[in-house]
């Protein structure tokens, strides 16, 4: 494909340049023959997350003391822009990675980090978080999971949907109310190993627009037993706190995802128009081909430089919600008004399915909904604007 001028992201370094090159080449020899078998059968191989163990590229964040790099976001980051950059879009590594990990990271005792975190590591153990419910997507406060203490255990009763890694997961974040009269402050978290308690039911693996082999699934908790250890954070009560502070970093990630998908989106058109023919001469000859490409270029290289600005200030501490839910909400809208106009240029072929534009075309319309909707965004920023 070819390759596009972006500007230099000023919080890459050279190992993270060689980071980037060993991602590269692993999705390229690991993933990318085994892709279509994983989009038909709806989820990724274990054997894919064990060997990203071993390459390094689960939990770059997790301090050097609980057996990780001792990485930041900007390590997960290039791990996540190489992937989709190599349209590896369904690997749920980015969840497992920069939302489920930091969890235990800046929330779990030692022991929970000692027990859990090597093993996220490598790759036996798949992370996700359940939050979402039938009745409660953005509107967390009102979810209906109950957890309730019986001695030394959790009864924890209720179901959750649209869990990303949830057919594969088998340690996953569960959200549930430990007081129902208390709203966002009743609500706790819990570190479930699903391998080891009783009453936990995975339900179908859900069939959807897009992001086919991203194993999204129905979790059902059938008086599930957990033992108190397995709270996170030292009191019943922190959850939801615990969720918004998390928050922009999924928010963030999703537009590392965005701006990567773009570039890919980009990079395939413009191989298109240089090869296709019509009327006598190359796509690439018309000029409406030439002022739609400067145009998405240039839109592609602002969001490029606004992303990177959010990575910097997330790295030093400074990004607010706020702007995470900038970045959020305006590139995910832009990746898909630019793979849209992309699509465009291929005429007939954009809709078949030889064509990477075409999966791309699916697989990017979730991003506008998943980690709070893009209208729930334009909220956030809104009243931050609007606060006394």
């Amino acid at each position: 494909m070819p390759a596009l001028n972006f500007p230099e992201s000023a919080w890459m370094n050279g190992e993270l340049r060689m980071l980037e090159d060993m991602c590269r080449k692993f999705y390229e020899r690991e993933c990318a023959p085994h892709y279509e078998e994983w989009e038909a059968q709806g989820a990724f191989s274990r054997e894919l997350w064990e060997k990203a163990g071993e390459m390094g590229f689960l939990g770059a964040e997790v301090p050097e003391e609980f057996g990780g790099l001792g990485g930041s976001f900007a390590h997960d980051a290039v791990i996540a822009y190489q992937g989709n950059l190599a349209g590896i879009d369904g690997w749920g590594g980015g969840l497992h990675n920069s939302i489920v990990i930091p969890y235990i990271i800046h929330y779990g005792s030692d022991e929970q980090k000692h027990n859990l975190l090597p093993r996220m590591i490598s790759g036996e153990l798949i992370g996700a978080i359940a939050m979402t419910e039938p009745g409660a997507g953005s509107d967390l406060q009102n979810i209906r999971t109950t957890a309730v203490k019986d001695g030394n255990f959790y009864r924890i009763s209720g179901s959750k949907t649209f869990i990303t890694n949830g057919a594969l997961a088998n340690m996953i974040i569960v959200a549930a109310k430990t007081d129902p009269k208390a709203g966002g402050k009743g609500i706790s978290l819990y570190l479930v190993e699903t391998d080891q308690v009783d009453g936990f039911r995975r339900g179908r693996n859900l069939d959807k627009l897009g992001m086919k082999s991203n194993d999204t699934s129905e979790l059902f908790f059938d008086d599930m037993r957990v033992p108190v250890s397995a709270l996170l954070g030292q009191e019943e009560g922190q959850g939801f706190v615990q969720m918004m502070e998390q928050l922009p970093q999924e928010r963030l990630l999703i537009g590392v995802y965005a701006v990567a998908r773009i570039e890919r989106a980009l990079r395939v058109t413009l191989g298109y128009v240089k090869e296709r023919t019509a009327f006598g001469k190359k796509i690439a000859d018309f000029q409406n081909t030439q002022f739609v490409l400067a145009e998405c270029v240039t839109e592609a290289t602002i969001a490029k430089t606004f992303l990177d600005a959010c990575i910097v200030e997330h790295l030093d501490g400074r990004l607010t919600t706020e702007k995470a839910s900038m970045a959020k909400y305006w590139l995910t809208d832009l990746q898909g008004a630019i793979i849209d106009r992309c699509l465009q240029l291929f005429g007939g072929y954009g809709v078949m399915a030889e064509y990477p534009i075409e999966r791309m075309y699916r697989d990017n319309r979730i991003e506008r909904i998943y980690a709070g909707t893009n209208e729930i965004m334009k909220v956030v920023i809104a009243r931050d604007l609007l606060k006394d």
